[in-house]
């Protein structure tokens, strides 16, 4: 991956995570290995736990950023979540969410769009 996508998927992940605090999440981990992939974020909403996947894009060109999740992206996504909950002691609900983050690179305008509950 260049380091301008992995810059660039970092700042996106900066921006959900202010996002999310402002809408009252309590970001509790950032970019968490598990055997199934990465997950970008982890928050308490209330009492569920949220697996988020933030996508980032500064171009149309390949769709908005949430077309990006693809079911078999969302498995792995699933899969993540499941071996991290595996780990916790305390059994909790959880909820997968994507963050959309936009940015224009002619204004730098950003926008954010949150996604909750893509498992269903």
């Amino acid at each position: 991956m260049s380091n301008h996508k992995q810059a660039l998927g970092k700042w996106g992940e900066e921006k959900a995570s202010a996002y999310l605090s402002g809408k009252g999440f309590h970001i509790l981990a950032h970019n968490i290995r598990t055997p199934y992939g990465e997950i970008d974020l982890i928050a308490q909403d209330g009492s569920t736990l949220v697996f988020i996947e933030v996508k980032t894009r500064t171009t149309k060109n390949f769709g908005n950023p949430e077309e990006a999740i693809t079911k078999k992206k969302l498995q792995h996504m699933i899969d993540s979540a499941e071996s991290y909950m595996q780990e916790l002691e305390e059994k909790k609900d959880w909820r997968l969410d994507v963050v959309a983050v936009e940015k224009d690179k002619n204004s730098n305008s950003v926008s954010i769009e949150h996604f909750e509950n893509v498992n269903g």
